[in-house]
């Protein structure tokens, strides 16, 4: 058995090493690319979202290594997520690719179902306490990467060169793909946080101002794969605009793997009770949480949001409808960005660089009018 499974930004991190930490033979599938795309695209049905095109192209691609089994996270609710893992068989096998597909759902309502499954993945020899000790080691993992993304939306609008924001990226993920260990996972993150402190320039004294602050909500899928995104975050970061997300990897398998047992990083479960008063039930995906971390983003002072979600996407297109409606009681301002496999990043860079000019307009008044606030009390006061 070669098991692969679909890529969703550092995911793999997490998921490769779990595996193979398990007794697992993995096939991690290439990054997603314009051939994934195309490869996903074109066995899929055209209303399909964006998340199974490339799912499908993930899984072609690990076929051409030698992936003969599909590891794949289940859903609950009206999202077509949940029914990702039987139409994905189904289309792969008549394309001529006979995988096997262990579709993990979460435990809402079979827990010994999970287990088989898990069960199933790992093979016999391997001791549940063992299964249990490599998820939560793994479940840690997931924190510290969260952790890495977070340090790297602040540093990015504070760096004088973002490109070096990126390659300390890039060099914290590969010690936290092979740790082993809790201290290795805190190493990495530690050694990223002196990295940053040691280049990024200080808001004031070097001469710049706070960067405006951006949340960006919406589809899990979209919101962490930089690929579907077109790289929104990172544009974001270059533009100069501290970015938050609504949702974060650790959360997402706090709450459905882990039921909220644990909590993740930046966890999730605020965001239903704020959603309340515009969207009190459940409507599939992370519809409902989009509304919330919108309320959340708006009352923590934050300069504007951005939601984003793949064409198609039955939970967001409820949530796009209500928006507005945070947007009017909070007068925060919101970008729409909906993707699917003809976005370009070209066209996306337009529409955040006038988002980003009107933010920082309404930011720089709003300081100067502080500002002005500040000195007239001094003179008052003297």
């Amino acid at each position: 058995m070669k098991v692969t499974f679909p890529h969703m930004g550092n995911l793999w991190v997490v998921v490769q090493s779990l595996f193979e930490s398990l007794g697992m033979d993995v096939v991690v599938p290439p990054e997603n690319s314009k051939r994934t795309l195309a490869l996903g695209a074109k066995l899929s049905p055209e209303s399909a979202c964006l998340p199974l095109k490339l799912n499908l192209g993930n899984f072609i691609e690990a076929a051409e290594r030698g992936a003969d089994t599909i590891a794949i996270t289940g859903g609950i609710g009206p999202c077509r997520f949940g029914y990702y893992g039987e139409i994905e068989r189904q289309i792969l096998h008549e394309a001529g690719y006979p995988y096997d597909v262990v579709i993990l759902e979460p435990p809402d309502g079979s827990f010994w179902g999970l287990l088989q499954r898990i069960r199933y993945l790992v093979g016999r020899k391997v001791s549940w306490y063992k299964i249990l000790n490599e998820f939560l080691f793994s479940y840690r993992k997931a924190v510290a990467v969260d952790q890495v993304e977070d340090v790297i939306h602040r540093a990015r609008p504070r760096f004088a060169n973002p490109i070096e924001a990126e390659r300390l990226y890039q060099e914290a993920k590969i010690p936290l793909a092979g740790a082993t260990m809790n201290t290795e996972l805190k190493a990495a993150v530690t050694r990223l946080e002196e990295g940053v402190r040691e280049k990024e320039l200080q808001t004031g004294k070097d001469g710049i101002r706070e960067p405006v602050r951006v949340g960006v909500v919406g589809e899990i899928y979209t919101l962490l794969d930089p690929f579907s995104s077109v790289d929104v975050e990172q544009q974001l970061g270059h533009l100069g605009v501290h970015v938050a997300r609504s949702i974060y990897l650790s959360g997402w398998v706090a709450e459905h793997l882990f039921h909220g047992l644990i909590e993740g990083y930046r966890s999730m479960s605020p965001y239903r009770k704020l959603a309340e008063p515009y969207l009190p039930h459940l409507v599939g995906g992370h519809g409902r949480e989009s509304i919330g971390a919108s309320v959340q983003f708006a009352e923590q002072g934050f300069d504007g949001l951005i939601h984003l979600f793949p064409l198609t996407c039955m939970p967001e297109i409820t949530a796009a409808s209500i928006l507005p409606r945070v947007q009017k009681n909070y007068g925060i301002p919101i970008l729409r960005l909906v993707m699917d496999e003809h976005s370009g990043r070209a066209g996306v860079q337009t529409r955040l660089e006038a988002f980003v000019d009107l933010l920082e307009r309404a930011s720089a008044l709003k300081q100067d009018e502080v500002r002005k606030k500040d000195i007239s009390f001094r003179l008052t006061a003297k």
